[in-house]
């Protein structure tokens, strides 16, 4: 058997604080919850403090709900990370068909939400998350009242993205935590290597080989995350996409974009056309120094934005 790498998923919230310059007053109430659906599958969930929820936050495809520890330690409030189904600690999805994929994580994410973070005032989704969140907004609305997109619209297309479907698309495996961290590096650029390590333990097991594999993958059955799946012909495309413009329009609670400006976004100018067409209402803020994970580039000044949209908006 390999060398073990230890691995503490509670260990790093300095690490996290210290990188962008967060007091940090030693470890915060986080905890880590299992919720069972109907079906028997569970979802899990980080847990931050000890009060009643205020924010739910919804990561995206081929991540887990420890991408947002900085914002979470920003914005220090009481608030419930999602993992996915077929994503961290959470059980595969119930369905995988491509086609109603997102509406079936809003339903499971929907029952986490009651349970945990019934009374939350907003919901706040990054990518895949971020679609999921829509969906859950037009399936559970009353759970809904705040919706922060993190660098997502349905005008994202496979060629917008095509960056993050490579990566993705990529190797399952790697013979060492090296070898991993190679290619994570090479795919973000605007991360520094201390904040892509505590990425890689979060979102990857070691085998008893010492080989290591994305947690994500971890699942029977065809691919889990929105960005894995076969193209569609532009016709079917571009149905799919008229259906999320149409849930995010029939949206009636405050709606803030936050869009990342480095070429690693993958929301554009049309994107943010077309949605201030449907909703004119609604926030739209830039991060300059962000690409498509804001909250892994600039998590403070996400934090600052999700804070303040929420201050105003209720």
């Amino acid at each position: 058997m390999a060398d073990r790498v230890p691995y503490d998923e509670f260990a790093y919230f300095a690490d996290n604080a210290a990188e962008h310059g967060l007091r940090y007053n030693g470890p915060p109430a986080v905890r880590r919850e299992e919720i069972e659906l109907d079906d028997g599958r569970h979802l899990s969930a980080l847990v931050w403090g000890t009060s009643s929820p205020e924010l739910v936050l919804v990561h995206g495809g081929a991540q887990n709900a420890h991408t947002w520890d900085t914002v979470a330690l920003a914005l220090d409030r009481p608030l419930v990370a999602v993992d996915l189904p077929g994503h961290g600690h959470s059980d595969g999805p119930a369905d995988t068909d491509r086609s109603t994929r997102v509406a079936a994580m809003a339903a499971d994410v929907a029952d986490v939400v009651r349970v945990l973070a019934p009374d939350a005032a907003a919901v706040v989704g990054m990518s895949l998350g971020g679609m999921t969140s829509i969906a859950l907004a037009t399936a559970a609305p009353q759970l809904v009242r705040m919706l922060v997109l993190v660098d997502i619209t349905p005008g994202v297309t496979g060629a917008k993205a095509k960056a993050i479907i490579d990566f993705v698309r990529g190797p399952s495996t790697f013979a060492s935590f090296d070898d991993l961290l190679a290619r994570t590096i090479e795919h973000n650029p605007t991360r520094t290597e201390s904040s892509l390590r505590r990425g890689i333990l979060h979102n990857a097991v070691q085998e008893d080989d010492g080989s290591w594999t994305w947690r994500y993958r971890r699942h029977d059955g065809p691919p889990l995350v929105e960005e894995e799946a076969p193209p569609q012909d532009e016709a079917e495309d571009a149905a799919g996409q008229e259906r999320g413009w149409a849930a995010l329009g029939a949206v009636t609670v405050p709606v803030m974009l936050v869009r990342g400006m480095l070429p690693q976004s993958v929301v554009d100018d049309a994107d943010e056309a077309e949605l201030r067409r449907r909703l004119p209402d609604a926030r739209i803020e830039h991060i300059e120094e962000a690409g498509h994970s804001i909250q892994g580039d600039q998590p403070v000044e996400l934090a600052r934005l999700i804070a303040d949209f929420t201050r105003r908006s209720r």
